[in-house]
């Protein structure tokens, strides 16, 4: 894998890494609240055995600068472009989000429709089941991590973030890798910052979901474990998902049983797979 920091146009660096060689698009993934580009190190170097890859740190994680402005799902889509534009990847590319990265590719789609090849949502936020509530919790939430990381404790962080286990096929070096660098003060204060534009997005959240995604090969992977606290949103975040991918031509669901919402931690043998048949059904 080759770390490259590519500098966006109003001067921030972003730490991005690239990985793999070989026809078709390039697959981008873009990590959920609070973690890094390193969630997906496993999963990039499988997939780049036949593919081309990236992944890369959002403003404020891992190795990239800080943003001084809100980090909406505007903001956030403008530097996936910025840095798709700075890297030379004009063509399409197969995006794959896992939770709060699935609103962020669905804004890249939304706006750049003609960019993306295919797209797989990994248990990706919705509208429905972040409630303006919601979001205050979550803010207040990784606030407290950030707290916890500053004093210390980050056994604990690794353990809330690895609740249902890691699976045997990530190695020891890679979950030593994503414990690094998301159990940090600058992790959690990065969540901490998107979540608190939570509910200032939901009306485009709302907004890109009614407008649907590109026609073009489309998966959601949803977890089908019933995590703590989920008994009521679980069946109804499995349900809403799959009424969106009965309106996309080529769309697609499939529940990953024994799976909670770390699908590319717990079950990365899946991801990879759905990532494949994806990409095997492009140009």
């Amino acid at each position: 894998m080759l770390e490259e920091f590519v500098t966006l146009p109003d001067g921030r660096g972003i730490r991005a890494v690239t990985a793999g060689e070989g026809p078709g698009p390039l697959i981008v993934f873009e990590a959920g609240m609070s973690a890094p580009g390193s969630s997906w190190i496993h999963t990039q170097r499988e997939v780049s055995a036949r593919y081309r890859t990236l992944s890369y740190d959002r403003a404020g994680y891992g190795g990239s600068d800080a943003d001084p402005h809100d980090r909406t799902l505007d903001r956030i889509a403008d530097d996936l472009t910025a840095l798709l534009d700075a890297l030379g990847e004009t063509e399409p590319v197969l995006l794959v989000g896992h939770s709060w990265g699935g609103p962020i590719i669905r804004v890249f789609a939304d706006r750049h429709p003609e960019r993306v090849a295919g797209m797989v949502f990994v248990d990706a936020t919705l509208a429905e089941i972040m409630s303006t509530r919601n979001a205050k919790v979550a803010a207040g939430f990784f606030g407290l991590m950030a707290v916890l990381a500053r004093l210390g404790a980050k056994g604990l962080i690794r353990r809330q973030a690895f609740r249902n286990g890691v699976s045997p096929e990530i190695s020891a070096a890679d979950v030593e890798v994503m414990t690094r660098d998301y159990t940090t003060v600058r992790a959690m204060k990065a969540g901490s910052r998107e979540a608190s534009q939570i509910a200032s997005s939901l009306p485009v959240m709302r907004r890109v979901q009614d407008a649907g995604t590109p026609d073009v090969p489309t998966v959601c992977l949803q977890a089908g474990l019933v995590e703590r606290g989920m008994a009521k949103w679980r069946p109804l975040f499995n349900r809403y998902t799959a009424e969106l991918m009965d309106a996309v031509p080529r769309g697609r669901t499939i529940v990953v049983e024994g799976a909670g919402h770390l699908i590319p931690q717990e079950n990365p043998a899946v991801v990879r797979e759905t990532i494949f048949g994806v990409a095997e059904q492009l140009p």
